[in-house]
């Protein structure tokens, strides 16, 4: 088991290389939404050589559409999409400066090879958390691919939102059984 933290974004590379695999993770602060469609689309533009949608560095993605909003809330439900359906995008977009990642699931060789050579970190959200994770969501905004619908990105402001450190820039990775 790895330490408690509290972080805000940005998050600067001294703190991305800090992070080590286990660790329990609370962020406040920005976090932008993009899933597979959001992703393809992002990957267009860098092979078309056009300016991603936000800026990457220091900032966070996770992968999650929310579900409609309720009357009263900020967002609907709001939970991990398993990070594999970006896998084939993710490495490109790491190069281009993308270091921290929010999703479920096991990463990539390919993936975990660019964290390793960028310095990232690949933070994990428990599935079925969705509601409480929306309960975080203080503010919500569209940024890019509205066609996209719940796909779309999306600019949050989140109060501790909890995560745990799955992989970090060291290759050391909570779903490798031989990690300790």
């Amino acid at each position: 088991m790895g330490e408690y933290r509290e972080l805000t974004t940005p998050l600067s590379d001294e703190t991305i290389r800090s992070l080590r695999s286990g660790d329990m993770i609370y962020i406040t602060g920005t976090v932008y939404t993009a899933r597979d469609a959001a992703h393809q689309r992002m990957s267009e533009m860098l092979a078309a050589g056009q300016d991603m949608p936000f800026e990457f560095d220091g900032n966070i993605v996770f992968y999650a559409g929310p579900s409609p909003t309720q009357p009263g809330m900020v967002i609907g439900s709001i939970g991990p999409t398993t990070a594999g359906r970006m896998d084939s995008f993710a490495p490109a977009l790491i190069a281009r400066g993308l270091k921290v990642m929010i999703a479920k699931g096991f990463r990539s060789d390919a993936v975990k090879k660019a964290i390793m050579e960028h310095g990232g970190v690949y933070l994990a959200g428990v599935g079925g958390i969705a509601a409480l994770m929306s309960q975080c969501v203080k503010s919500e905004e569209l940024v890019a691919f509205e066609d996209l619908g719940p796909e779309a990105i999306r600019k949050l402001e989140v109060e501790k939102l909890p995560v745990v450190v799955a992989l970090d820039s060291a290759g050391n990775d909570v779903y490798d059984r031989g990690n300790k």
